[in-house]
């Protein structure tokens, strides 16, 4: 008796891409059509973009944190761990779940969406003292650390103790760093006029970017206009500046300043997932370099999107112009290659990606906000409408946008809560405590793995 093995589809990585292009199969692709499979240490998408007002407790972390197991009509196969190697030629994914255990997961289709890990320098104390903004638990954890600070300010004798816990440091000018530091300077501003003991003249919030000029997409009137609304507030602004030196209580600047503080915040950009080094192909910048159509040129069956891969973008009469690593390519890219995907599963030829970039929202908080949707500049209200808007829009279930709406409009009639939620609980949470990076295999090491993996099988 003969038996039908369905194609198996592996999707790695469970951000806008990978769940926008797992969506897509379940909605397209017969039951009885394919397997599909998700790789995510975490069963749930993330709302990245609106991760500093998790940070300043404008939201609650579930609010962005959307199921992946919500409804009952989705039939995907979750292994919750990373994928740490893939060996193209035997079409074999390794995967380190959880619980440290390493398991093989054939494919015979792969979609690599694994995202990015925050871009570090070698820089004394970087990643022993600094912290992160790319996960939810380092959100929450910034948020308990800062107004620890300020419980921690209060309660000390000591001036110099005191003006150092005030002092906060965010590097990186980019929409990450610049939120953050816009949305967690105002809870700090809200929140010492309960701390009577403290001079809100202490407070001092340092935004620096090697970069010349602050968010350098939004052009130069929306870049100035995001700096003078920062600097209005206090936080003092320094471009062609870097970190020279981090250390538990102050910080060194290249231009040779040194900062007392307890709180090095790092969002100086991104880098592909590690993943992407282990398949030895050609990339670009670290990403890997695919067509136009998201496949990898000389594999059949491999797809790759997002912040780790190279899309050429059709949209710009530009050559060798690639898709920025943006929520709108990303949830774009990832239906698109669903659709790819399934061409290739029914011999149908695949179709290139082509997408106009509708523009970019930066929220400041409060009534603060630039945005240029498609084109148009806009500053205040009018831009914070449409920065929440698209969020709002952008969000994939009901219950979600339920969610954060509730909490911005409990936020705009209550105020800031200032409680500290436990997730400070004297254990380390700086940056190498959450990148993982020493967890990936070169290509020799996963070839290796797998035919050993296969001797014993044999």
């Amino acid at each position: 008796m003969n038996t039908v093995t369905r194609p198996r589809i592996l999707v790695v990585g469970a951000g806008f891409a990978g769940v926008d292009c797992v969506r897509r199969l379940e909605r397209k692709l017969a039951p009885d059509e394919a397997d599909v499979t998700l790789v995510t240490p975490f069963a749930y998408q993330l709302y990245l973009p609106l991760l500093p007002q998790v940070a300043s407790g404008v939201l609650t972390p579930q609010s962005i944190a959307v199921s992946l197991r919500r409804s009952r009509k989705y039939r995907t196969r979750i292994i919750p761990g990373g994928a740490i190697g893939v060996d193209l030629k035997a079409k074999v994914c390794v995967i380190r779940t959880i619980t440290d255990e390493i398991i093989d997961e054939p494919y015979d289709y792969i979609v690599l969406a694994p995202g990015s890990i925050t871009r570090t320098f070698d820089i004394p104390g970087l990643t022993d003292h600094a912290f992160g903004m790319k996960t939810l638990a380092e959100a929450a954890y910034i948020r308990d650390h800062v107004i620890s600070q300020l419980d921690l300010a209060d309660a000390s004798e000591n001036e110099a103790e005191r003006a150092a816990r005030l002092q906060f440091v965010v590097v990186g000018g980019g929409y990450a760093g610049t939120e953050t530091a816009a949305c967690l300077q105002r809870l700090t501003h809200a929140a010492v006029k309960r701390y009577p003991r403290l001079d809100p003249r202490l407070i001092k919030w340092h935004l620096i970017d090697i970069a010349p000029k602050l968010m350098p997409e939004l052009g130069d009137k929306l870049g100035r206009s995001a700096q003078e609304i920062l600097r209005r507030r206090g936080i003092e602004i320094s471009l062609g500046v870097s970190i020279a030196k981090a250390g538990p209580e102050e910080v060194t600047f290249t231009d040779g300043r040194v900062v007392p503080t307890h709180t090095l915040i790092w969002t100086a950009g991104v880098v592909a997932s590690p993943l992407i080094a282990t398949l030895g192909a050609e990339t670009v910048k670290g990403r890997l370099a695919v067509s136009a159509e998201m496949n990898l040129p000389g594999h059949d069956g491999v797809f790759a999107l997002g912040d780790a891969a190279a899309v050429p973008d059709k949209a710009k009469d530009q050559e060798g112009a690639i898709c920025p690593p943006t929520a709108q390519h990303a949830m774009r890219q990832g239906r698109h290659v669903a659709d790819n995907v399934i061409a290739a599963l029914r011999g149908r030829p695949l179709e290139p990606y082509v997408h106009k970039d509708l523009g970019l929202v930066v929220d400041l908080g409060g009534k603060d906000a630039v945005s240029k949707p498609l084109g148009i500049e806009l500053r205040g209200l009018p831009a914070q409408a449409v920065a929440r808007g698209y969020h709002w829009a952008a969000l994939r279930t009901g219950v979600a946008k339920t969610r954060v709406l509730t909490n911005w409009m409990l936020n705009a009639i209550a105020g800031d809560d200032f409680v500290r939620t436990g997730f400070q609980a004297r254990k380390p949470a700086k940056l190498r405590d959450f990148e993982y990076t020493d967890s990936y295999l070169t290509p020799d090491q996963v070839r290796a793995h797998v035919e050993e993996i296969r001797s014993k099988q044999t």
